[in-house]
């Protein structure tokens, strides 16, 4: 069977048709379980490649966390390489068969950098990121003899500064904000026996990680709607400032990385810029809900099972506390999707070993019913189960280890 049924909203399945069908894939299982679906993750695929606009998408390795899925969306035209959380990550994904990774934060574990000195193999295939000239002493420190070339890529401050910088959107990550800074750091790289300057990365978080049109926050929404579109006009004309600077140092750069699941399109349309960085969208955690330059499909989702029914009107399921990194909020916890109309108890919320779920929908609910969740986040969910189960139709058609069930957890 598959995905027919809509309710009206293009490209959209049912959510009562899609909760009949990952019922009958996973009813031989038993929950807690966690699903793919596969038609989703490939939906959403073939929409980052559409809204990357012809540049090659880099996938995010920490929102997907499973090598099947990285194997697959890479085997999907549009996508080359990848982008790791870690540097010890990235060696293993080489090891295990990866081309091109590159490491998306700097990194301070010494012996990893040594296994990367000693291994003319994995040293061709792996980018490592510096924001500090510290970072290059580090990595020399590090080398324990190792001779190998290490390749380097500067990341550049997409944040944006207003007011005289009093007042500042986005994340607080590299310190090189203006081209003097990155040619200041290019200049060290090059004059470094051992490094190579090949790539210059740019994560604009305050515009591919923030949604514009969240429920019942109309002026919120129109305020991030009018930084984002301020952001990206400064950061377009800063990054490439930025690149022609750069280039007088390394005429050779091979890529300028940037964007994210929601700015593809934008980030794409700068001539400066090589290849897009995504990963979130593949699985479209529900903080991606909340976005007007696109709509992705619910693609990754976890059942916990009914063990109490505490009276009319509420089911309380086993375990499902499972909140995403950042601020808190009650946008950081899962959201109860199916069946709709679930909603948690206030005085609880989701719990560490039970969440009761209030609404008409819980008294249909039966002891050992699942309710199904997405995460706040994508890859974060993989760090509480070990198998992803891969549903096409109404079949689970496969089960592919996340890196916790492959016994990697690299933070």
């Amino acid at each position: 069977m598959t995905a027919q049924a809509t309710d009206g909203r293009e490209g959209r399945t049912s959510r009562a048709f899609d909760r009949a069908r990952y019922d009958r894939a996973t009813a031989h299982l038993q929950a807690p379980l966690a699903i793919v679906d596969l038609e989703g993750f490939d939906a959403n695929a073939d929409d980052l490649v559409r809204r990357a606009g012809g540049k090659p998408i880099r996938v995010v390795s920490k929102s997907v966390r499973c090598r099947t899925l990285l194997e697959r969306v890479l085997a999907h035209e549009g996508f080359a390489g990848m982008m790791a959380f870690t540097l010890p990550e990235a060696l293993w994904l080489l090891r295990a068969g990866a081309r091109d990774v590159l490491v998306a934060y700097p990194s301070a574990d010494r012996v990893a950098y040594a296994d990367l000195a000693a291994d003319p193999e994995l040293a061709a295939a792996v980018t490592v990121m510096v924001d500090d000239p510290a970072h290059l002493e580090l990595i020399d420190a590090s080398r324990d003899g190792g001779t190998q070339e290490i390749r380097i890529c500067l990341e550049l401050d997409t944040s944006l500064r207003l007011l005289g910088g009093r007042l500042r959107f986005g994340a607080l990550r590299s310190p090189l904000h203006e081209p003097a800074q990155l040619v200041d750091i290019a200049q060290s790289v090059a004059r470094r026996p051992g490094f190579r300057l090949v790539g210059v990365m740019a994560y604009e978080a305050h515009i591919a990680g923030v949604g514009d049109a969240v429920p019942r926050r109309v002026l919120h929404s129109g305020a991030v709607r009018a930084m984002q579109h301020i952001a990206r006009k400064e950061l377009a004309r800063r990054r490439a400032a930025v690149v022609r600077a750069v280039r007088t140092v390394a005429p050779d750069l091979e890529f300028v990385n940037g964007g994210g699941t929601g700015s593809v399109q934008h980030t794409a349309a700068e001539d400066a810029v090589t290849e897009i960085a995504a990963g979130s969208g593949l699985y479209q955690p529900h903080l991606f809900d909340t976005y007007t330059s696109y709509q992705g499909r619910p693609a990754a989702l976890f059942a916990q099972p009914v063990v109490h029914r505490p009276g009319p009107g509420v089911a309380t399921v086993l375990g499902g506390g499972y909140p995403a990194s950042g601020a808190p909020g009650r946008d950081r916890l899962p959201v109860p999707y199916l069946p709709a109309g679930l909603r948690y108890a206030p005085q609880e919320g989701p719990g560490e070993v039970q969440t009761p779920l209030l609404g008409s929908a819980a008294d249909e609910l039966l002891l050992g019913d699942r309710v199904w969740f997405r995460h706040a986040k994508a890859g974060e969910l993989c760090e509480r189960f070990d198998i992803l189960h891969l549903v096409e139709g109404d079949r689970v058609t496969a089960s592919a280890p996340t890196y916790r069930g492959e016994g990697r957890t690299f933070l």
